[in-house]
Formats: C-alpha cells, sequence, structure tokens
C-alpha cells in the first residue's frame, strides 16, 4: 500500500451503541490493525439531532457544559450545551432541556409543557461571548411555539389583563401583547442557525399540533385547542413584530419552536445535515481523502432522505471518491442508495440479542473495518494495483 492512502472517517452516532467519535476510533482501530500505511481522518458526524453537539464538538475539539434548567413540566432537570473549538460558536439540542424523554408517558401534556429550559441553555451560551449559535430542535415535549424560551430569555408575553402567560401551548390563546424591553441583549450580535428537517407550518392539517401533538400526550381535543392557539400566537406576532411566521416551512417543528426562533430571535432554518457538513470541515477533508467511510446505526431507503450516510456520500460523489458506509442494521430496499454509496457493510456478528450487539458495537465496527481493509488488500493483489 502506498504511503499515503487516505481514508476519511464520518461516520454518525451507532444509537445507543457509540458516538460518531468512538465509531471513528473503532474503524482506525480495524484498519490498523492491518496497515499502518493508512491516514485516517477522523471527521464525527451527525444530521442535526441526538447526538449533533456531541459530535461537532468532539470534531472541533470544543467543551461540553452541564447546566440545571427548567425541563418540560416546571421541573429541574441536568441539560448540557456546547463550545465548539474556535470559542466563538455555540451549540445546543432543545431536547437536553425541553425533550419527550424527560416527561414519563402518563405525564405528557403538551398544554403545559415548556421550552423555557432550552432558553436557560441560550443564555448559558450567550455568557461564553459566542457570536453564532447552532440550535438543534428535534424530539421536543412541548407545543408551545418557543414561548416558555422566550421568557427566559427575557421576554414577556402578556395577556389581556397583562399578567404573564403560564407555560405550556395551551396558554398561546390568551396572547395579547409581546414585550422584549428586557430580552437578552447579547442576542442582538448573535447569529443563530436552527438544525431543521421538517417542512411542516405552524398550522393546520400539516401543522405542529395536527401532525406532531399526539405523540407527546394531546388527545383529538386538544390538538384542536392547540392549533387555534397556535394562530392566536402567529397573529399577534404579526400584529406586533410584523412577522409572518404561520405558513413558513419548518415553523411546526418542535411544537412551533421553529416559529419562535424565526420571530424572535431572528433564527434561520437550514437542514441538519448541511450545518454539520460546514461546521465539521468535511469538504475540505473529502477533498484530499482517497476513500470515505461512513456509517450509523441502520440504514435503509429513508437514509437518502437528510439522513447522515447519504450527505456524508453526496458530498464524497462531488469529489469521485468512493464511499463505504457500515451500519448494525442494513434495512430493505437499499439499492436506492447505490448512486451515491459504493457498497453498505452489515456490522453484526451471527445472530444475538439487541442488547448484546449495542453492547458489542465497537468491537464488531472494529472488526468489519479489518475485514474490508483485508478484503481490499486481496482484490489489489490479484488485481495487481496498489491502494
Amino acid at each position: 500500500m502506498k504511503k499515503e492512502f487516505v481514508i476519511v472517517l464520518a461516520p454518525d452516532s451507532f444509537k445507543e451503541s457509540m458516538t460518531a467519535k468512538e465509531a471513528c476510533i473503532a474503524m482506525e482501530k480495524g484498519i490498523k490493525n492491518v496497515t499502518d500505511e493508512i491516514t485516517c481522518i477522523h471527521v464525527p458526524m451527525a444530521d442535526g439531532g441526538e447526538g449533533t453537539m456531541q459530535s461537532l464538538v468532539d470534531a472541533t475539539g470544543g467543551k461540553i457544559y452541564g447546566k440545571k434548567v427548567i425541563g418540560p413540566l416546571g421541573n429541574e432537570v441536568e441539560a448540557f450545551y456546547g463550545i465548539l473549538g474556535n470559542g466563538d460558536t455555540g451549540i445546543i439540542e432543545m431536547s437536553s432541556a425541553s425533550g419527550l424523554h424527560l416527561v414519563p408517558t402518563e405525564k405528557r401534556n403538551p398544554m403545559i409543557t415548556t421550552t423555557y429550559g432550552t432558553g436557560q441553555l441560550i443564555n448559558a451560551c450567550l455568557e461564553h461571548g459566542i457570536n453564532k449559535l447552532l440550535i438543534g430542535i428535534g424530539g421536543s415535549a412541548t407545543n408551545d411555539g418557543g414561548a416558555g424560551l422566550v421568557q427566559a430569555l427575557g421576554g414577556r408575553l402578556l395577556d389581556q389583563a397583562g399578567m404573564d402567560l403560564k407555560f405550556g401551548g395551551g396558554e398561546l390563546g390568551n396572547l395579547a401583547e409581546i414585550d422584549l424591553t428586557d430580552l437578552n441583549p447579547r442576542l442582538v450580535d448573535v447569529t443563530i442557525e436552527v438544525a431543521c428537517d421538517v417542512n411542516n407550518p405552524l398550522c393546520g392539517e400539516k401543522g405542529a399540533s395536527h401532525v406532531f401533538s399526539r405523540q407527546k400526550g394531546a388527545t383529538s381535543n386538544m390538538v384542536e385547542i392547540l392549533d387555534n392557539n397556535l394562530k392566536n400566537y402567529a397573529g399577534i406576532i404579526k400584529e406586533k413584530l410584523n412577522k409572518d411566521v404561520l405558513d413558513v416551512p419548518g415553523a411546526g417543528a418542535a411544537g412551533g419552536l421553529g416559529a419562535g426562533l424565526m420571530a424572535f430571535l431572528n433564527g434561520s432554518l437550514k437542514k441538519g445535515i448541511d450545518m454539520v457538513i460546514e461546521y465539521t470541515g468535511l469538504e475540505e477533508n473529502v477533498k484530499r481523502a482517497d476513500m470515505v467511510w461512513t456509517g450509523e446505526g441502520s440504514i435503509d431507503s429513508q437514509t437518502q432522505y437528510g439522513k447522515t450516510p447519504y450527505g456524508v456520500a453526496e458530498i464524497a460523489k462531488k469529489y469521485n471518491k468512493p464511499v463505504v458506509a457500515f451500519s448494525g442494521k442494513v434495512g430493505e430496499d437499499t439499492d436506492i442508495l447505490y448512486d451515491k454509496i459504493d457498497s453498505i457493510l452489515g456490522i453484526m456478528n451471527g445472530v444475538t440479542s439487541k442488547e448484546e450487539a449495542l453492547a458489542k458495537g465497537k468491537e464488531n465496527l472494529e472488526k468489519t473495518s479489518e475485514n474490508t481493509i483485508r478484503l481490499m488488500k486481496l482484490f489489489n493483489k490479484i488485481n495487481k494495483v496498489e491502494l
């Protein structure tokens, strides 16, 4: 093998088994079990959902901080935020503070859940003197349009009597006035980008309440109330702030948080994978690579819709680089992916339980990576070519 054969390792996390960084390490171990003559470049990836903060912090040499905040039900929870390696970019995942996983099934109720804790995480990031903030908004327990977030940042949402609204999507029908006088002044100098991979508008049959609120505990009656409340919310925002968020694609993401971030913080919505590609510097690394390896816990026909392996592969094919993808589970109809991904390899070592598969994920990925390099060497020996 020639000295400077370079493989970019750009996997997502393998959910519940290993982080993207740990997947990179396992891949390289497998490669080095065969040869030391391959240079591995680690670019831990994500698609804007769970694990994005960890991946971007790992990829840039940043740091993750813990903070106690108000959770979806008003109780205190431990949440996390990150500062990227450049020191001037913060990153949060709203699910860390306001996620559905924080609410027991029997207590799920989007009439009362709040995004207040997410606003507290933003405040914490601002204290580091950042000038850019990245926010992932998947996995919410809320349907409050980001009202709680705005309140945590110093904004006031008032009813007809001039009283502050209480927490939850059930309160938005009472909104009559918006007072941003005491909104955190640091926000003026911060650019906010939002990882959002849904195109749902705020209201209506395809809006936040009708599409997403049932999984957050809403009954059919609640769905109608929440939808009407968000319509009132959008109407007051348009009247008081001169911003129309009602039908903007993505406004309905995370229970209307997409709308709130656009209306109150001038946030711009971006595809999650595109954001991660930009901030990890993936494209520059791919340019110098001979091959690109990616992967995640499951790959199937849905991978083409904004998932990490496909996004990585699109960048690789832009520069005519071959792509190998590894997966714990290879689903049906993956043939559709072969226009971008050259080979899809399952890492499972025989029939096993889910628990054992997750526990042995790193070991299995390492072994499959090793076998992939051995196969490449055999192919090259047969065809008398060098890597």
